[in-house]
């Protein structure tokens, strides 16, 4: 498969670093640009970026690293299946560090401020409901309001580090698969519960939120198991 057919043509001058490349390589994976299974040539990659393959060899180890491209020798660079295994580790991470952060904000309360920039998340989403980049954005925002709003927004960092293969899910998923409007109620949900510093009723929710990418991933392998790596072979 043709890789220049499936990849974003850029405007203005071409980045040539490694950390450029290697971060916008790794969005187009996670975001679905490039999909699964897709077959990389380091050659067009460097007439992308416009630069040569050093560059982008050292991007591609990176991104093994990360485990979303995977070397196969004698066969080639390919965009690696989403894992299953790290969907769930990752859903670990952000439910461990995330409901301690929901708890902490409805227990002390978050200055009204806080509040009404989750408001506009919320508001954000509802008009992106078509729109999987500009809605998980505004998922995104939601989360990290909380975070910053009780002073560990540095926290943020470690989930963004972990969550790589999530929202690999999440962009597989939307709209179709994942019910938008149901995620876009349990925001609300979550932000009635801080308002009215019920930490236990903040919590459930967002364990019942975060535990959706995880099912919806179990969804997906029945409809797309080419696209899904189930290690444990449980599904």
């Amino acid at each position: 498969m043709a890789l220049k057919r499936n990849l974003p043509s850029s405007a203005g001058p071409m980045p040539t670093d490694v950390e450029t490349i290697y971060q916008t390589i790794r969005t187009d994976v996670i975001r679905m640009r490039l999909r699964p299974g897709e077959r990389l040539s380091e050659k067009e990659l460097g007439l992308r970026f416009g630069t040569s393959r050093t560059p982008v060899r050292e991007a591609i180890v990176r991104l093994v690293e990360d485990g979303l491209i995977e070397v196969l020798p004698q066969r080639g660079t390919y965009v690696a299946r989403i894992s299953l295994q790290a969907v769930r580790r990752a859903r670990f991470v952000r439910s461990a560090l995330e409901l301690a952060i929901i708890r902490e904000a409805a227990e002390r309360g978050v200055p009204g401020a806080v509040l009404e920039e989750a408001r506009f998340a919320i508001a954000n989403q509802e008009d992106a409901h078509l729109d999987p980049e500009r809605f998980t954005t505004a998922d995104d925002m939601f989360h990290r309001i909380f975070a910053n709003g009780v002073g560990y927004g540095d926290i943020w960092s470690v989930v963004e580090n972990q969550k790589a293969q999530f929202d690999r899910i999440r962009f597989l998923s939307l709209p179709n698969v994942t019910p938008i409007n149901h995620l876009i109620e349990q925001h609300r949900t979550i932000l009635s519960a801080v308002e009215a510093r019920d930490p236990d009723w903040a919590e459930r929710t967002l364990r019942e939120h975060l535990s959706i990418v995880v099912e919806t991933a179990v969804v997906l392998i029945q409809i797309n198991p080419d696209l899904i790596l189930d290690e444990t072979g449980q599904y």
